[in-house]
Formats: C-alpha cells, structure tokens, sequence
C-alpha cells in the first residue's frame, strides 16, 4: 500500500486550489458513501484532491485516494486495501474510476457494511450503475453527477471574479436585473464565443493548443474503452458511432431518420437506437423526446444534440452550424437540472411548462406567438426585454 500513498501524496502536491468546482460545496461530505458519476475530463478526480486538499490535510495520515486502474489491484482486491488501510487508523478512502474494477459494486457493498468506521467517496463513468444485481447501492450510496463548466464557472476562472449561480425562475422573471448585474462586473459576450469553442472541460488550462487533441482522446477512451466495457460493444462497431457523432456534428440541428440513417452507416435499425441511447448515457449526446419518464431503449428520440458544443468543434471537419451551436448549449445547460423535452412548437419544452425559442438577436416572437409561458433564448443580446432573454445567461444555472 506504501506505493499507492506515494503515488497519492505526489498527485495531491500538484493539485491546485485557485479555482474549485461549485458541486465541490453541495455534495454532503458526512455521509459514509458518496458516488460521484460523470463523462470522463469533466473534473471529478481534481474535485476529490481539491477536497482533500482544502478540509483533510490535517487527518492526511488517515486519508487515501487511489485510482482503481492501478496495476497494484491486478493483485490486490479492493476489500484488502480496505481492511489494511483501516487497521492502519484510515478514516478516508477516494476511489478514482471505480468502473475500471471488476467487482467494484459487490466490494464497495462489503466494505460499508463491514467498516463502518470508514467513509468512502468513489466516482466513475456517466454509465455507472449504482443499482445492479450483484449489489444494490442505491440505500447506501449518495450519488451526485458532474458535468462540464457551465459558462459561469468559466467566466470565474477567466476573470477571477465570483458569481452566484441563479434559479431558472430567477432567469425567467428578472433577467433584466442579473444580466445587468453581470454586465456590470464583466462583459459576458467577449468570452461566449470561446467558451463555447474550448471552454466546457477543464483540461483547457492546462494546453490550450492541445485542446482538441486531448478532446479526441476523450472521445476516443469513452467509445473504445467505457462502452465496450460496461455495455458490452463490440469494438468492430466503434467506427460507426463515430461516423454517427459526425453527422450529428454537422446537422442543423439533428432529427434522426432512423431508416435512411441506419442504411447509410450500414447497421440494423433496433442497433442504431441502441447506439442513440448509449450515447446519451456514456455523456456524449443529448437526445430529447416527447414523453417525460419511462423512455424504452429502442425509442426513437426526436432530436440529437452533441453533449455539448465543445465536441461539434472537435468532431466537425466543416464550419459548425450556428443555430445547432446555440440549441446545444442550451440544451447542455439546462438539461444538467432541468427536465428537457422536445416540443412542437419552439425548440424546447422545459419541465413540462415552458416553452423555448432560440434564435440570433433579431429572432421574432412568431414561432411562439400566444403560447403560454413561452420565451425566446436570444443570442448576441447583453440584455433581454420581456420574455426575450440573453442566451448566456442560462449559463449561470449551476
């Protein structure tokens, strides 16, 4: 075990502070067992070492975070690290990338029922399952998901400056006050653009120009890795969903016509909407539909939008569609704690309430003329005007 806190203590000294995540203060840190999901580069394993950094450095000596891809656990169980590690004072135990061991679920299940003394955060895959057959997790598990920056953590680390996140009801009812309030401390429409070619995951500091490269790869480690690993796809098949990602890139926006689609990659129709829902899942699309629960697997979604805008960029060789640009965003930020649907009239539906137009600053009002509780999410506008509202400023939701 000496070599995997070796191994932690030499991450943690290379961990900065300057900037931490906002899910970083609602995740209950008391509890016993906290799981933590997300697509791969969204910043999971810096929260864990920011945390340990910031509030355990005085109990560092009873604290362990350990990344469960170590070759160390091609020897070694989970269960063992565990048992040693408390016999040895520890108190807390980080589990990185539980997905990549085998019998994560079942051991995580023993380890809180035998060592209660013990408190365990662990994070994995956006297609981690807490609740399974082998172990069910989910009444002793609190789970939380991450995803990318939102526009307002961006504009935090760009500018050094705090803001406050707001309600979608705040939005709604005073976007005329918080987007005064902002434009008075910085002006958002000078970063906008960028965030939304190269600002969503938080490895951009570290090499810009290697930006989109290291996107690739993540691309790349989720469909190569993660889904033949957790969904059982078979690797032959990986150039297809990435065939799939590009036409969803360069789409205007993406209504899938399943039939034409599914002769046009060469797959059968019922593998193709496998491969729309796993997409969905691992955190690399956002496919909207017109029922709010219960959602079949073989279900057609209405739209595909890319996770976010950031992977148009990387995956589009051609000019990415503006209009797809601005309802990805969109989607991206309100889908993270916001029920979203697909709507006949407007772009979308929003907790089964609102409806949703967006446009450039010139967009009318007529595609939602008379619709209750309608609004229009308006592009290259720093501030709105009755239910036209600027389009970075749903940024600030999280």
């Amino acid at each position: 075990m000496e070599e995997l806190v070796e191994k932690f203590r030499f991450k943690l000294s290379l961990t900065s502070t300057d900037f931490v995540r906002s899910l970083g203060s609602d995740i209950n840190w008391n509890a016993r067992l906290i799981g933590v999901k997300g697509a791969r580069g969204v910043g999971k394993t810096t929260m864990l070492l920011q945390h340990i950094k910031m509030n355990l450095t005085k109990v560092l000596d009873k604290t362990l975070y350990v990344s469960l891809d170590s070759i160390w656990f091609s020897n070694n169980t989970l269960v063992d690290l565990a048992d040693d590690f408390v016999k040895k004072g520890g108190e807390y135990l980080f589990l990185d990338e539980v997905h990549r061991y085998d019998n994560w679920s079942q051991e995580l299940k023993n380890i809180y029922d035998d060592y209660p003394m013990l408190k365990v955060v662990f994070t994995g895959s956006s297609l981690l399952q807490i609740l399974n057959a082998r172990a069910d997790l989910s009444r002793r598990a609190i789970t939380y998901t991450m995803q990318g920056l939102s526009f307002r953590e961006y504009l935090s680390i760009e500018t050094g400056q705090h803001f406050d996140k707001l309600t979608l009801g705040s939005i709604l009812s005073n976007h005329s006050k918080e987007s005064t309030l902002i434009n008075a401390k910085v002006k958002p429409l000078q970063y906008f653009d960028t965030y939304l070619k190269q600002g969503y995951y938080p490895f951009y500091k570290e090499e810009l120009d290697l930006y989109v490269p290291r996107l690739e790869e993540v691309i790349n480690m989720m469909l190569e890795i993660e889904l033949p690993l957790l969904r059982g796809l078979d690797l032959a098949y990986v150039h297809k969903i990435k065939q799939l990602l590009l036409i969803i890139s360069e789409s205007v926006p993406f209504i899938p016509n399943v039939s034409k689609l599914s002769e046009k990659i060469g797959i059968a129709r019922s593998t193709l909407l496998l491969y729309f829902h796993y997409l969905a899942e691992i955190g690399l699309t956002i496919n909207l539909f017109k029922e709010s629960g219960g959602i079949s697997k073989l279900q057609k979604p209405l739209k595909v939008y890319l996770e976010n805008s950031n992977l148009m960029y990387a995956l589009t060789s051609s000019a990415a569609n503006t209009g797809n640009i601005r309802e990805t965003f969109f989607a991206n930020q309100l889908g993270y704690t916001h029920k979203i649907m697909y709507s006949d009239k407007g772009d979308f539906l929003i907790n089964e309430k609102y409806v949703f137009e967006i446009g450039g600053k010139d967009k009318s009002r007529k595609q939602i003329e008379g619709i209750e509780n309608s609004f229009i999410a308006s592009d290259d506008i720093e501030y709105g005007f009755q239910n036209k509202i600027p389009l970075w400023l749903f940024g600030f939701l999280y």
